[in-house]
């Protein structure tokens, strides 16, 4: 049976595996990517910090999936002033399809409730299509598309 749980310092090495595995999937959809070696987070301080939840997926004493949630301020023109921000969203290959996803963001938009904030915002590059349709599953729908281009 697969559990969530917030994350603790004993599981920064698979957090920190599981980061590299983000950046290993997304690399393809970004090459604006320094090369290797980068990281995108302090996954150390975010497991440490009050007003970060890091939660795990756990299947027995193994990690399967991660999550974490922030508050973060919104554009001073849009209201919540405040909302819900998640990523470090990662579910190891062979539990993927097993609803992973939603049980970690499930525990997300609990502790999102507890802090009284009433939207949830992620990131999920456009051609992600497997990505995206594990978000819509749980309720997300597109908002704004983010566009570049080099000159």
């Amino acid at each position: 049976m697969i559990t969530t749980r917030l994350a603790t310092p004993a599981d920064l090495p698979v957090l920190l595996e599981f980061e590299q595995g983000i950046i290993t999937a997304e690399r393809p959809w970004d090459p604006t990517l320094r090369e290797d070696p980068i990281s995108y987070y302090d996954v150390g301080a975010m497991v440490m910090a009050e007003d970060v939840a890091v939660v795990v997926a756990v299947d027995g004493d193994l990690i399967v999936g991660s999550g974490y949630a922030r508050e973060k301020a919104s554009d001073h023109y849009v209201t919540p002033a405040v909302h819900c921000f998640l990523g470090f969203m990662f579910v190891r290959e062979e539990y993927r399809g097993r609803g992973v996803n939603a049980l970690v963001t499930a525990a997300l938009l609990d502790w999102a409730r507890e802090r009284g904030l009433t939207e949830v915002r992620l990131r999920v590059y456009a051609d992600n299509a497997g990505a995206i349709r594990a978000y819509e599953k749980v309720g997300f729908k597109p908002h704004l598309v983010e566009m570049r281009r080099e000159v």
